[in-house]
């Protein structure tokens, strides 16, 4: 009876003991374990950004945010920290002059810009926009021909604004070539509205009304398309597709001026007086200060024999252009009539 109690306590001795081992094991294989080394590994320090770009990320979010002022104080210190060689806060600075009005200011900038890098392309295409917005269709000619020549790659962008400067500078010729390459490479509504008015220029309305009808495959929904469309067709004496696109263009802007006037104009060929009125007082809420305006309300008025109220119109639209002929010869015939 004696015995007993010590072989109990032997082996609860063995299992403490064991389960001692078994824990000191599974400590050392937890604090060997290869995956936690490799953790340890992954976070070791990241690599530093260079101090020229270190603050671009800021300058972009503000840029596109447009907060101009927050984002000209940022790129002031960062051109104070970095000796005035960051270039992406210099391109910023010039994007932010341009559009506050600076033209000049921000010319230096992308010149500067272009200085740092000039195997960029977007510094050399925005020191050639801003020069053919201060008028020197020359130097930004040649400039772009500089880009076209650095890009490997065709750019529409870079051929349209290379045929617009030969449109400036009257070679009509260059700028037909170079604005239907840029429409064989990507078809732009921008590109052939310069090549619409590049065909009135040198007076093919038949060739113009074929640009502009093209155009308005691509975007059936463009008013101001639709509006000069109409307005071709009405000059080549097509009046019901005239009235179409007319119809079309006030479809998607009721307050477009342009095709207002002409679809009142059609209307009021047809002695429909009161509805070309209906239609001109809706063009004088958008443009009261259009002479061609008051002169068709003033003819209305004749139509009706209103010759008061006609000479009243007629005269406000001489007051507003007063060397128009047509404008004086409309008022003659009323004070003939009466």
């Amino acid at each position: 009876a004696t015995e007993q109690p010590s072989k109990i306590t032997d082996s609860i001795d063995k299992d403490t003991q064991e389960q001692a081992t078994e824990d000191t094991q599974s400590k050392k294989k937890r604090s060997f374990d290869p995956q936690l080394s490799r953790t340890i590994v992954r976070g070791s320090k990241a690599p530093e950004i260079p101090l020229f770009d270190r603050q671009n990320w800021l300058i972009h979010l503000l840029y596109i945010r447009k907060d101009f002022e927050t984002c000209k104080v940022l790129i002031k210190e960062v051109l104070m920290e970095t000796d005035g060689l960051c270039e992406y806060s210099i391109y910023i600075q010039g994007l932010i002059l341009r559009q506050e009005g600076n033209i000049q200011g921000s010319l230096e900038h992308f010149q500067q810009a272009v200085k740092l890098n000039p195997n960029n392309p977007s510094n050399v295409k925005h020191v050639a926009r801003t020069l053919f917005l201060l008028g020197k269709y020359k130097p930004a000619l040649d400039t772009y021909k500089e880009l076209e020549s650095l890009t490997k790659e065709h750019d529409w962008e870079v051929l349209h604004n290379i045929g617009v400067c030969y449109m400036h500078l009257k070679d009509y010729n260059k700028a037909l070539e170079m604005l239907t390459q840029s429409l064989d490479l990507t078809p732009q509504i921008v590109t052939y509205t310069e090549l619409g008015r590049l065909y009135l220029m040198r007076g093919d309305i038949a060739k113009a009304t074929e640009i502009y009808r093209r155009a308005t495959k691509h975007n059936p929904e463009d008013p101001e398309l639709l509006s000069t469309l109409g307005l071709l067709y009405l000059q080549t004496g097509a009046s019901q597709k005239a009235f179409e696109c007319l119809g079309g263009a006030l479809t998607f802007d009721p307050s477009n001026y342009k095709a207002i006037l002409a679809a009142g104009s059609i209307i009021q060929s047809h002695n429909d007086y009161d509805v070309a009125l209906s239609k001109y007082r809706i063009a004088a809420h958008t443009s009261p200060e259009s002479p061609h305006l008051w002169n068709n309300i003033g003819m209305c008025f004749y139509g009706k024999k209103k010759y008061v109220a006609a000479i009243s119109c007629l005269k406000r639209a001489n007051y507003l252009a007063p060397f128009e002929w047509k404008i004086l010869y409309n008022l003659g015939l009323v004070h003939l009539a009466m």
